[in-house]
This record gives C-alpha cells, structure tokens and sequence, in this order.
C-alpha cells in the first residue's frame, strides 16, 4: 500500500518535469527551423514570395467575386416584391387586363401600368434614341427617388430625366429637350438607381401617362409592374393573377423577380467560386515550391538528422521541426499575402467596379481569411512527406550519407 502511494507521487512529481521537457524540446526545434530558413535566406524567400502571390490571388479575385455579388444584390434588393406582367395573347395589355390584374392583386398591392417607346431626339445636347416611359404621376414615387426638382404636373409637357442622361449631356432643371413634334420642359433629375428588371430610368425620359398617349398616340400599356405589400406574399399574389387571367387562354405572363434574383445570386456564387479557384491553382503552385524546398533540406540536412536521431531524438521530434518550417514559411507568405490583399482588391475594385465600398465588407474580409488559412493549410501539407521521409531515416544510414 505504502508502495503504491510513493509509485503514485512519484508519478505525479515527475508529470509536470515530463511536460517541462515536451515545452522545452518543442522551443529547440522551433530555434532549429528558424535558423535552417535562415541558412537558405534566398531559397526561403522565393518560397515566401510563391505564398504571398498565391494567397493575393485567392483573396483579390475572391474580393472581385463577391463584390459583384454585392453590387448585383444592392442594385435589384428593391425589386424583390415585384412582379412584372408582359402580353402574350395579344401585343400590347388593354384597359381590361389592367382592371381584372388590379381585382386579383388585391387592395394591398399597387399595380402600375407602364407605357415604353424609344424616340430619337434631334436636339442641342442630345442627337439618338432615348427610352420614353409612361407613368401615371401618382405612380412616379413608386418606381423611382428625384434628386433634383419636382415630378412633372397631369397632361402638361414637363418630364423627368434619368441622372446619367442628365450628366452626359449636361442637362439642368428647366431646360427644355425637342422630341419629335413636342417640346418637353425638364422639371426634374433622377437619383441614380441602377440597371433594373423593371424600368431602366438612368438613361431614360418618364413623362406623364396623357402626355405620353397625346404624344405617341398609344392607349394601351406594354407592361404592369405589381409592387406587393410584403415579399412574403408575393407567391400567393401571382396565383391569384394567373388564376385568373390565365385560366381559359394565356393572356399574360408573370414574371417574378424575387425568383429571376436568385437564379442570378446562385450564378454569382458559382462564379466567385470560380474565381477562387483559380485562384488556389497559384496556391497549389507555390505548395510545389515549399514541397520542393523542403525534400532539398531533407537530402542537405541527412547527417545531421541522423546525428540528432542517434543522440535520442524521437521519430516525431525531427518531423515537428521539419514541420515547424513549412508552418513558418505559410505563416509568413499568407500574412504578407492577407495585408497585399486589401490593397489588390481595391485596385480591382478601383478599375473594373468604379467603386470600392464592398472591400470592407464582412463577406470580403472572410474572403481574405480563406486565403490566408488556404495559404497555412497548403503550406504545411506541402511540408509533411519531406518530414515525414526525414523521421523515417536510419539513424546508422543517416550518419553514413555523404
């Protein structure tokens, strides 16, 4: 019993020294990496430099990617509650469809029928086709934001002009713009919305509905957009229009943009995973280098593993130090590569996108993330068959090898 007691607070007296010499050999192959990378400034460096444009590659088009994403997601958000309803029997929607579309949105869901026609206009500042829309102007608040001015009054001969057309062709409220017979009064500039899968008013006129139909001469509409109260019910609204409208002949067809959006986020997803892929090709290059590096270091360095092994170094002793440089040369290219990172996305940003606010953003800062754990990961499994080739030598061969 008395033997038993001592065996165990010898055992327990010795398990903290055991854990003291674990910590202290882990330090001593730690110093022997750092000083092998160092003896090979030149060849570590290049393994560096591999990882650092690996991980700027991953990260930067990952950026790219996923601002595009953003970019699509911010410019057709408002959109997500609509549905847009075309003609299909006939050419264009008569007043009748109209009626029978607002009974089956329900009262609260605001249907909006629109007119489009492209008309070129010979004028000081503009000379092309330029897209006129229609509107009613209780209805102009619904679809689009004025910047500057005010919307134009029922039936006079006042518009609205898109912000890139104003800024393109140098156009100021109260100007005044010749299309066909008529003389328009500028009253107001657009904010900037946007390419949409509704109205596309960046570059476009919207007049009043009776000026457009006293103008052009067309009673009917060429669309209906049917803005629902919650997105929630937007599923149940556009039964209920084809329901009823369809149910006999197929006199329209409902667009739903909610689903037209996620097809395009999930064609988005499968393009930044793309560009992330190649990404980690440049990744898996600079892998090939530290993998190279490191079986030169084995074959330099076969006398003095067996040196260490026949002084009593474990198996798992020399494939830690042997890891603990591959660890260090990913440490090193991944940080270096995630702090280039910000800077290569906001060029790509810069150049391709004209804006750089998503660079910031969370989606994107995890992109950065991914490379650097990439580049970490790829780093150390590039470096485990040379470790693990460099734990398996005999001790006896090691000290032969010339």
């Amino acid at each position: 019993m008395a033997e038993s007691s001592q065996t165990s607070r010898t055992s327990q007296t010795e398990s903290p020294q055991h854990a003291d010499i674990c910590v202290e050999m882990r330090a001593v192959f730690l110093r022997f990496a750092i000083r092998n990378l160092a003896r090979h400034k030149l060849r570590s460096s290049l393994a560096v430099v591999g990882i650092v444009i690996g991980v700027l590659a991953i990260s930067s088009l990952g950026i790219f990617g996923n601002s595009i994403k953003l970019s699509f997601s911010e410019a057709f958000s408002a959109v997500g509650n609509e549905l847009v309803i075309y003609p299909r029997s006939e050419s264009m929607i008569s007043e009748k469809i109209l009626r029978e579309v607002e009974r089956a949105a329900g009262a609260g869901s605001d249907v909006i029928p629109l007119r489009q026609k492209y008309v070129r206009i010979n004028d000081v500042r503009i000379n092309g086709r330029v897209a006129f829309y229609g509107l009613r102007c209780e209805d102009i608040p619904l679809l689009v934001d004025i910047e500057r001015g005010r919307a134009p009054k029922r039936s006079a001969s006042e518009c609205l002009i898109g912000a890139k057309l104003a800024s393109d062709h140098d156009m100021k409220v109260g100007n005044r713009m010749h299309a066909e017979t008529y003389e328009l009064r500028i009253t107001g500039i657009l904010k900037e919305r946007g390419i949409g899968f509704d109205i596309n008013p960046d570059e476009a006129v919207i007049i009043d509905m009776k000026t457009f139909e006293r103008m052009f001469n067309i009673s009917k509409y060429n669309y209906l957009i049917v803005r629902v109260d919650s997105i929630e019910n937007v599923e149940k609204v556009k039964e209920s229009i084809e329901k009823r409208l369809n149910k006999r002949e197929e006199k329209v067809s409902v667009l739903d943009l909610r689903r037209l959006m996620e097809t395009f986020e999930e064609a988005f997803a499968k393009i930044s995973v793309f560009l992330l892929g190649i990404g980690a090709i440049s990744l898996v290059v600079a892998g090939v280098s530290i993998l190279n590096v490191m079986t030169m270091s084995v074959v330099e360095r076969t006398k003095e593993i067996g040196i260490m092994r026949a002084i009593g170094t474990s198996r798992i002793g020399v494939m830690c130090m042997f890891l603990y440089e591959s660890l260090l040369l990913g440490l090193a290219g991944s940080a270096i590569g995630g702090v280039l990172s910000f800077g290569g996305g906001f060029l790509i940003l810069s150049f391709w996108m004209q804006k750089t606010s998503y660079l910031l953003a969370p989606s994107s800062i995890l992109c950065i993330i991914f490379g650097i754990s990439f580049g970490i990961a790829t780093s150390v499994l590039s470096g485990l068959y040379p470790a693990w080739r460099a734990s398996m030598l005999s001790p006896i061969d090691a000290l032969k090898y010339e």
